[in-house]
């Protein structure tokens, strides 16, 4: 049995989908391996707890007859706890530690695969991804993000993910950005530049789009709100970031994620918002790219988690 011989059994869990599929040791997709289910706040914990078992074994039903399962790796949104492996994630407030671990690891088990689960941040299997098969292979302090329901991020520093005391290092989402105030009263990046909250921002102003497909449209079209609304966004993420590089000193940010996807003209407006707001020279040089793995980095990441031996750094 070789490693061609081999797949990972990668899971991503987020506020509007779960999604799990099968990855080869070149981080490749199995497309028909690939299963999805949305999520989302309004179902019970009950429900988004189906939902995952059924893609878990959907995805494991697809198994080439010749191939053996390695291991399972699952990207959530957070916090985590990586002692109990389990999940708290923001946007899914019904899960409250949640151990997704378990339930996993069983659902596997009803398919005849027995094998350890390995959980991280979302945004961590982001970094690991581009880090791995990616934009940012060969660099040694990167940050990885994805926009969309919510924001999240993961560090890798040295060339080795950065877990932090308790796994949750890079929730850049979470951070409070000063100057901005979301419709709901909050502060934190994800409240101020997610796609729903830019979304509902703009609704505050009179844009009587819902989603941020017609955010993009209206963008494209010229329409005042939906510019000032994508701008104010990219202003937030900016200014996040030269808060984080003055602290971390990085070399590349990658950023995935449906809402990054907006407009080509987003990441030239984030740009712009480091250079206002960063306060020392060497943030200048950092750079901000868009993700080379479109939607797969996810689930990428989280198979790497298992093929690059990753999940062997533990929090202390």
């Amino acid at each position: 049995m070789t490693q061609t011989d081999e797949l990972v059994l990668s899971i991503d869990c987020g506020g509007t989908k779960v999604e799990a599929a099968l990855v080869d040791a070149e981080g490749r997709v199995l497309e028909a391996s690939r299963y999805r289910q949305p999520t989302g706040p309004q179902r019970t914990a009950e429900a988004l707890a189906l939902q995952v078992r059924s893609v878990v074994q959907d995805s494991l039903a697809s198994m080439p007859g010749d191939s053996k399962l390695r291991g399972i790796g699952v990207g959530s949104a957070g916090p985590i706890n990586l002692k109990r492996g389990s999940v708290s994630p923001v946007n899914l407030a019904v899960w409250q530690d949640f151990d997704i671990r378990s339930l996993v690891e069983a659902a596997a088990a009803e398919m005849g695969y027995e094998s350890n689960a390995v959980i991280r941040l979302d945004g961590l299997c982001i970094a690991l991804a581009e880090h791995w098969v990616g934009a940012a292979m060969g660099r040694d302090t990167v940050l990885g993000m994805i926009v969309l329901t919510g924001i999240g991020g993961g560090i890798i520093t040295g060339g080795r993910m950065t877990l932090g005391a308790t796994g949750n290092a890079g929730h850049i989402g979470q951070i409070e950005v000063a100057g901005y105030t979301a419709p709901t009263g909050g502060c934190t990046l994800e409240e101020i530049a997610s796609g729903p909250s830019t979304v509902r921002w703009a609704r505050t102003l009179g844009w009587n789009g819902r989603t941020g497909e017609d955010l993009a449209i209206s963008y494209a079209e010229g329409e005042t709100v939906a510019v000032r609304a994508v701008q104010r966004s990219a202003s937030a993420i900016g200014r996040a970031l030269a808060s984080v590089s003055t602290l971390l000193d990085l070399e590349m940010v990658v950023i995935g994620g449906g809402s990054s996807r907006v407009t080509p003209d987003l990441f030239a407006l984030i740009r712009q918002s480091v250079l206002r707001h960063a306060p020392l020279d060497y943030v200048q040089d950092m750079q901000i790219i868009p993700t080379g793995l479109n939607e797969d980095g996810p689930l990428i990441g989280a198979a790497a988690l298992v093929w690059t031996n990753a999940a062997e750094v533990k929090p202390r």
